[in-house]
C-alpha cells in the first residue's frame, strides 16, 4: 500500500500511544505487550509502522490509519441518464434534482437604517461597532481622531449602509 510509506509526525505517534493506552487499561493487551508497542510506536516513522500494532486490536484504531470514507449520493441525486450535449433536454427527460434545497440566508437582528443613522451623526465608526463590526469601526475612529478630513469616511459610508444596507460582523445581511 502507498499510503504505508507516508511519513508521521508527533501528534500521529502520541494518538497511537494514548489509543494503546486505552487498550491497555480495558485488559485486550498484556502490560509486557503494552510496553511493547508504546516504544514501537514512538520509535515510529511511518504508517506502516504503525499498522501492526493495531491489526489484532478491535477499534478504536487512530483515524490516520483507516481510509477516509467517500460519502454515498442519496438515490434522487445520483446521475441516472445522459443529458445531450447542447439544448435543453428534449420534454420527456426529467431534469436530474439539486443535491440539496437551498436554505435562505438568515437575516441579522440589526437594522440597516439605525446602523446608517449612527454612522450620520456620530462619525467615529458607532454604526461600525453596532453591527458588530469592531475591527472596521476602530479603523474609522482612529483615521476620524488623526485626521479632520477623515470624517468623511463614516458619513459616506453611513449613506451607503442606508441606500445598500450592508452585513453584520457574521456576515447576515442587515434587516431594513
Amino acid at each position: 500500500m502507498e499510503t504505508d510509506e507516508l511519513r508521521i509526525g508527533t501528534a500521529e505517534r502520541e494518538e497511537a500511544a494514548r489509543l494503546l493506552a486505552d487498550h491497555f487499561g480495558m485488559g485486550r493487551i498484556t502490560p509486557d505487550e503494552y510496553e511493547t508497542r508504546v516504544t514501537d510506536a514512538y520509535s515510529a516513522t511511518t504508517l506502516g509502522d504503525l499498522r501492526p500494532l493495531f491489526r489484532d486490536l478491535p477499534q478504536p484504531h487512530p483515524g490516520f490509519l483507516t481510509p477516509p470514507q467517500v460519502p454515498q449520493l442519496p438515490t434522487y441525486a445520483q446521475p441516472t441518464m445522459q443529458l445531450p450535449m447542447y439544448g435543453p433536454p428534449p420534454p420527456s427527460m426529467p431534469l436530474p434534482m439539486p443535491y440539496a434545497p437551498s436554505m435562505p440566508m438568515p437575516v441579522s437582528y440589526r437594522s440597516k437604517t439605525t446602523a446608517g443613522v449612527l454612522q450620520i451623526v456620530l462619525p467615529f465608526g458607532v454604526g461600525r461597532f453596532y453591527t458588530g463590526q469592531t475591527g472596521l469601526g476602530l479603523l474609522q475612529l482612529l483615521v476620524v481622531l488623526m485626521t479632520g478630513v477623515g470624517v468623511l469616511w463614516p458619513i459616506i459610508d453611513g449613506i451607503m449602509l442606508l441606500a445598500n444596507g450592508g452585513l453584520d460582523a457574521e456576515g447576515r445581511p442587515l434587516r431594513p
